[in-house]
């Protein structure tokens, strides 16, 4: 294998990166933290998790977004078609959310929350993936493409065509 092709990095190392890294064991231990705790748990971190942690987090990530397209650019410009996908891919993923929460027999609301975590699938656990499996690629492309097109698509279009498709509108 050449150096740098990533051929050293097998389907198990990309599978415990992507299931057992940072973002994946947040994400988890958030869900087991609240099937645990309830509504009383809620209630005492309420104002950690609504008000404070909601608002900071959005501004923490567009400005993410920001530096991410910033170094979209300081890669080389990549072709339109590559910027595409930033949107092509959340919209594929959103369809599939929107497919399983039909199957599903999901709620409005439940199902908007599926087919929004499905788009969002590409900024949460694709990074994690890449960085493990073609370490030579370049981080301002893929971050770029999912912090700076991805996310920000998901947060100004995404949300309410997601909700609309729905029914929660």
């Amino acid at each position: 294998a050449a150096e740098g092709s990533g051929a050293g990095h097998g389907m198990g190392s990309i599978l415990r990166e992507v299931f057992l890294g940072g973002p994946a064991l947040m994400l988890v231990g958030s869900f087991l933290i609240g099937l645990t705790t309830g509504e009383r748990g809620m209630a005492r971190l309420d104002v950690f998790v609504n008000p404070v942690f909601q608002g900071a987090l959005c501004l923490f990530l567009l400005d993410m977004g920001l530096a991410a397209a910033r170094s979209l650019t300081d890669a080389g410009r990549p072709p339109a078609r590559v910027l595409a996908l930033g949107i092509a891919l959340p919209l594929a993923g959103a369809c599939a959310g929107y497919v399983a929460s039909r199957l599903a027999g999901l709620a409005p609301g439940d199902s908007a929350l599926l087919i929004l975590l499905a788009a969002s699938a590409s900024y949460i656990a694709a990074p994690a993936a890449m960085r493990t499996a073609l370490p030579e690629a370049r981080p301002g492309v893929y971050l770029g493409l999912a912090l700076g097109v991805a996310f920000p698509f998901n947060l100004i279009l995404g949300l309410p065509l997601y909700a609309l498709a729905a029914g929660a509108l």
